[in-house]
C-alpha cells in the first residue's frame, strides 16, 4: 500500500526531531539534592551524580593552616547563611590539606548551619562544561559551592576561559547561591615558562599574558598554604593518633614519623597522614575514629 501523503510527511517530521534532538545533545537528568551532601558533576549526561561516602575528614584535624582554615570557614559559613561571600583560589606546598580542607569546612557548615549547603566537584577536564553547570545550579533550592581541586592550565589550553565566565558571571552574573572554590600548586594556575614564552614573543609581553593571568584575579579570596615546620608536622602525627586513638604514645613514635618524613623529603599533612596509615597498619588497629 502506498503511503500517503500525511504519512509520508509525519515520517519527515519524525526524522527532523530526532536530528534536533541529536543536535542539542542530552537532557538534563533529573537531579535529587536530598540523596547526598557531595556531588561529581558528569557532563555527558549532563547529571550530578550523588557521593554516598565522601573521602574527607574532621575539621579537627587540619593544623597547621589555622589562619586559612578561619578564614575558608567564615567565608562558607556566611555563603550558607545566605550573605556575600567571595570565590576562593586555595594554592600552595602540595599535601598541606587544600582540598581536604574545602571538603571538611563544607561538611562542617552543612552540618551546623542547617542550610541544607551542598559541594559539587567538577574534574580538570570538564572546565569547558562549566556553563552548562551554572544552567543546573541556578534553580537549585539551596547553596551550592563548586569544587575544582588541582586546577591548572597548559599550553594551547582555552578551557580557562570557561571558568573565567563563570567567575565573572557573564551578563546573568553569578547566581547568588553558587561559589567556586578552588585548589592549584600555582598562584597564578599557568606554568611560569608558559607566561615567560608568551612575554618573549609579544609585541606587548604586558598584555600578552593579562588575560590568563587575570584568571586568578578574579578570586576574591587567595588562600596560601606553605611547607609546614617540624613541629607542625608531629602536631598533624599526634592529632591523627589521638583521633583514632591509636594505642602509643607520642614520644615513641616522634623519632620514627621523622625518619619517614626525611625519606620522603617533605613535611606535610599528606606525609603525616601516611605515616599514620602506616602506624596504624603495624599495631593491627583500623583507622576508625569509634575504634
Amino acid at each position: 500500500m502506498r503511503e500517503s501523503k500525511l504519512d509520508i510527511l509525519i515520517n519527515e517530521m519524525q526524522k527532523l526531531s530526532a536530528a534536533l534532538d541529536r543536535i542539542a545533545g542530552p537532557a538534563a537528568a533529573d537531579n535529587d539534592w536530598n540523596v547526598a551532601d557531595c556531588f561529581v558533576w558528569a557532563p555527558a549526561a549532563r547529571h550530578l551524580q550523588p557521593v554516598a561516602r565522601p573521602n574527607r575528614i574532621d575539621l579537627s584535624l587540619i593544623t597547621g593552616v589555622d589562619h586559612v582554615r578561619d578564614i575558608l570557614f567564615d567565608n562558607t559559613l556566611r555563603f550558607a547563611d545566605g550573605y556575600p561571600a567571595n570565590n576562593v583560589l586555595l594554592w600552595g606546598a602540595r599535601g598541606m590539606g587544600k582540598s581536604s580542607l574545602v571538603k571538611a569546612v563544607h561538611a562542617k557548615v552543612a552540618r551546623d548551619s542547617g542550610s541544607g549547603l551542598k559541594l559539587v566537584e567538577v574534574h580538570r577536564e570538564d572546565i569547558a562544561s562549566l556553563p552548562a553547570l551554572m544552567d543546573i545550579l541556578r534553580q537549585a533550592p539551596m547553596p551550592v559551592i563548586i569544587f575544582c581541586d588541582d586546577l591548572s592550565f597548559d599550553h594551547d589550553d582555552t578551557s580557562y576561559k570557561s571558568l573565567k565566565a563563570v567567575l565573572d558571571g557573564g551578563v546573568e552574573g553569578r547566581p547568588a547561591n553558587v561559589v567556586l572554590y578552588a585548589t592549584s600548586n600555582r598562584r597564578h594556575l599557568l606554568p611560569r615558562d608558559m607566561m615567560e614564552n608568551e612575554q618573549s614573543t609579544a609585541i606587548n609581553p604586558s598584555e600578552a599574558v593579562e588575560e590568563k593571568v587575570s584568571l586568578s584575579d578574579r578570586f576574591g579570596l587567595w588562600l596560601g598554604f606553605y611547607k609546614c615546620s617540624q613541629d607542625d608536622y608531629l602536631a598533624m602525627v599526634d592529632g591523627y593518633a589521638r583521633y583514632f586513638r591509636l594505642p602509643v604514645e607520642p614520644e615513641t613514635f616522634h623519632a620514627d614519623a621523622l625518619e619517614w618524613a626525611t625519606t620522603r623529603g617533605s613535611r606535610s599533612g599528606r606525609v603525616a597522614w601516611q605515616f599514620i596509615q602506616d602506624l596504624a597498619g603495624r599495631l593491627r588497629r583500623q583507622l576508625d575514629a569509634t575504634a
